[in-house]
């Protein structure tokens, strides 16, 4: 049985940021933040900024006041940085920024990875949260994941939770 949440009554056009968290992607082989940004605009959605960052710790944290500072620009969708691997540090950069955290996006998310690639999902750090009044989405920086993540759960979702957000 498939479950439909309520739907909302209101179309909203939101302006996202996405920021793809990489040593080596360029804008033209940054296929995941390429995706991002082309489901979000399917969807009706706006993008306000697109940028490829290091996966370095502080210029990570420095990205959530810049964006949140600009007012028109509701969502944040990182991609990148989410695994165990040395390099992997935008989880822990982020998490002592996030007000709020959505643990179960995190939990719904490695579920759905489940089902596709099996056990291997239990090393995503997946995350989302607000930064101020800010909805932050963090997910891996694989094709694969970050449409999931859209697809399944982000797109479905994010008018509803801006909504909550913004009272």
């Amino acid at each position: 049985m498939t479950l439909i949440p309520h739907p909302d009554t209101a179309p909203l056009n939101l302006t996202c940021a996405v920021v793809t968290v990489s040593d080596t992607r360029t804008p033209e082989t940054d296929r995941s933040g390429q995706i991002i940004q082309e489901l979000l605009t399917r969807s009706g959605h706006d993008i306000g900024l697109y940028l490829i960052i290091p996966d370095q710790p502080l210029q990570i944290q420095a990205i959530l006041p810049e964006i949140s500072n600009q007012n028109q620009i509701k969502v944040l969708i990182l991609n990148g940085g989410t695994g165990i691997a040395p390099r992997d540090n935008t989880y822990d950069a982020l998490v002592p920024l996030l007000r709020i955290t959505l643990p179960g996006f995190g939990e719904l998310f490695r579920y759905l990875s489940y089902q596709e690639i099996g056990s291997r999902a239990m090393a995503s750090r997946a995350i989302a949260g607000v930064y101020q009044n800010l909805l932050v989405f963090s997910l891996p920086g694989s094709t694969n994941a970050v449409k999931l993540a859209l697809e399944k759960l982000i797109l479905p979702e994010i008018l509803h939770l801006v909504k909550q957000l913004n009272g």
